[in-house]
């Protein structure tokens, strides 16, 4: 666990700077997906942020993870910065593929596992694109995720993440809805209720932050 520990301090107290690529590829529906870089190595990490933000909101995390060793990449959303849907693609249709792209950047850049960490929105199209290529992501993070319809199509390490009272806009508590996604997918699974309210993203600006980070890092690290 001292890569875990060393990595949260990085987060907490800033710790060494490494510097971040602005990348582009295609995706397999003819759009174009823009995404921060950030480290080296073997082990890459692909960031998919929440509706309401972009590649920006995770360069802390992001941070984070390339002084432990990873190589995370960020992207923008089709519709999000700059990038783009393909040319017969309308709103959110085919957010998964911008996934898979940043998972197949990764693999032809050199990394011999890539994970995803997805939160709200951003874990709702990270499970669709487990589900779209079976096998092709090794570990999923999914951070209060929006529900999907088919959580048993899930393959790999999975660990989910929400707090106990996180509310969605309507005031439906999202808890059940993410322990039933849990209790469908198949294993090897884990479940992680935090405390506080906090939605996604938004549990990095809480008291919640530090074993968060924790427990994200350490799922990532495992053998």
């Amino acid at each position: 666990m001292l890569i875990v520990e060393m990595a949260v301090t990085a987060l907490v107290l800033t710790g060494l700077i490494s510097t971040q690529e602005l990348v582009s590829f295609p995706t397999q529906d003819g759009g174009v997906v823009y995404a921060y870089v950030y480290g080296q190595g073997a082990r890459g990490v692909v960031l998919a942020h929440g509706g309401r933000f972009t590649k920006e909101s995770w360069s802390t995390q992001a941070q984070a993870l390339a002084d432990a060793g990873f190589r995370a990449v960020a992207i923008d959303f089709r519709g999000r910065g700059q990038s783009r849907g393909g040319p017969d693609a309308t709103g959110d249709e085919g957010v998964e593929f911008d996934v898979l792209a940043a998972v197949h950047y990764l693999q032809q850049s050199g990394a011999q596992s890539v994970s995803v960490v997805g939160a709200s929105f951003g874990g709702w199209a990270a499970a669709l694109a487990a589900v779209q290529a079976p096998g092709t992501i090794d570990r999923l993070v999914l951070l209060a995720s929006s529900p999907i319809d088919e959580p048993e199509q899930m393959l790999g390490r999975k660990l989910f993440i929400t707090s106990r009272e996180d509310f969605s806009g309507n005031g439906v508590l999202r808890l059940p809805a993410i322990r039933d996604q849990y209790n469908r997918a198949p294993e090897p699974k884990r479940l992680v209720v935090l405390d506080g309210s906090a939605h996604a993203q938004y549990l990095f600006q809480t008291d919640q932050s530090e074993r968060l980070w924790r427990e994200i890092l350490g799922f990532l690290s495992e053998p």
